[in-house]
């Protein structure tokens, strides 16, 4: 029996956030649907995050706050927050992000009429004072049963295939967890955490979703843009050097690779690995760029780069022909080791990377 007015528990890690976490938690607690659990989980801030959180506390009582004495990271301050959620739907939030105020009611009311486990919608890049929609379907509504969720959803979340490459550019759009509701059962009944971002470097979104959506039998996507992703206060790939990146995504596709087996998930998936593998290469070539070396240095990074066993043969099984022209050459590059034409090209996508 379907309950009329579910708990939807909102989840809100925050270090550092005192600009922004006034402007997320009023967007929450203003939401028109009002039965909401609210944790925020205090990840060690040296600002003034704790002084609001507790400020807001005492206004609603809806809000929990978590403080972490060592900062542990997003991951590990979402998962606390999941051993003590107990909504019926759960949400996720970025303290420098906010939602529309109809969001949970909006969400919630397509989840219970049509039995929803999982409901997606875009967000709206804010650049200061210019904001840029971004949706990834163009259909008002799509609705997702099991087999799609496995065959076009599920798979994704490990990589590309086929005609999905014609747009690499969005191999990972539906990855972050915000922008969804989750009905919290799918999570609660197994297990499922986040991987510690510290050792992964990136995507611990896109791996909880991929555990989450192994078990989904219904999802839906919606046209809409509910939520409000603060753009212009994120670094970038293009701005930090990370000396460790390589390591990271090694082990992430290692996760990823061990995952396939011991789910025994078909050769599709296997693929869709080295695709992610190989796509990698442009991500791994930006962050080089960054970095304070000779431009023979980075070059010569590149180039052992696209000579290690798991790009050379991931590169090998990378189908071309469904990519645009110029990724046609990118890729085309790595497959026979073109580390100076790589090299230059990435002078290019750096320009306009993020735009």
């Amino acid at each position: 029996m379907k309950k009329e007015n579910p708990l939807i528990s909102i989840i809100v890690p925050v270090y550092n956030a005192e600009k922004y976490i006034r402007e997320c938690l009023v967007s929450i607690i203003t939401q028109t649907y009002k039965n909401l659990e609210i944790i925020c989980v205090n990840d060690n801030s040296s600002d003034a995050s704790q002084t609001i959180l507790d400020e807001f506390k005492k206004k609603d009582s809806r809000i929990c706050v978590i403080k972490q004495q060592k900062q542990g990271g997003v991951s590990l301050a979402r998962n606390k927050a999941l051993q003590i959620a107990t909504g019926e739907y759960i949400m996720f939030l970025d303290s420098d992000d906010w939602i529309d105020k109809e969001t949970c009611k909006e969400v919630l009311d397509i989840a219970l009429a049509e039995e929803i486990d999982v409901v997606m919608w875009g967000y709206v890049r804010e650049f200061g004072d210019v904001s840029k929609p971004k949706s990834f379907i163009l259909e008002e509504k799509n609705i997702y049963g099991v087999k799609e969720c496995q065959e076009k959803l599920h798979r994704r979340f490990v990589g590309l295939l086929n005609e999905e490459l014609a747009h690499p550019e969005l191999a990972d759009v539906l990855c972050p967890v915000w922008g969804k509701l989750y009905r919290s059962t799918f999570i609660k009944n197994n297990h499922i955490q986040f991987e510690d971002l510290k050792k992964i470097g990136t995507y611990e979104d896109g791996l909880f979703n991929l555990y989450v959506f192994q078990y989904i039998k219904s999802a839906v996507y919606l046209n809409r843009h509910y939520y409000h992703y603060r753009k212009q206060k994120r670094g970038s790939i293009t701005s930090h050097y990370n000396p460790c990146l390589a390591q990271q995504w090694q082990q992430l596709y290692n996760i990823m690779e061990n995952y396939i087996i011991r789910e025994k998930l078909d050769i599709q998936y296997r693929q869709a690995l080295n695709n992610r593998i190989s796509l990698g290469i442009l991500g791994l070539g930006i962050n080089i760029t960054g970095s304070s070396n000779t431009i023979w240095e980075q070059i010569g990074t590149i180039k052992h780069i696209i000579n290690e066993k798991l790009y050379r043969d991931s590169v090998k099984t990378l189908t071309l022909k469904y990519f645009p022209f110029h990724w046609k050459i990118f890729y085309g590059c790595a497959k026979y080791n073109f580390s100076i034409g790589i090299y230059i090209l990435l002078l290019f996508i750096k320009k306009y990377i993020g735009r």
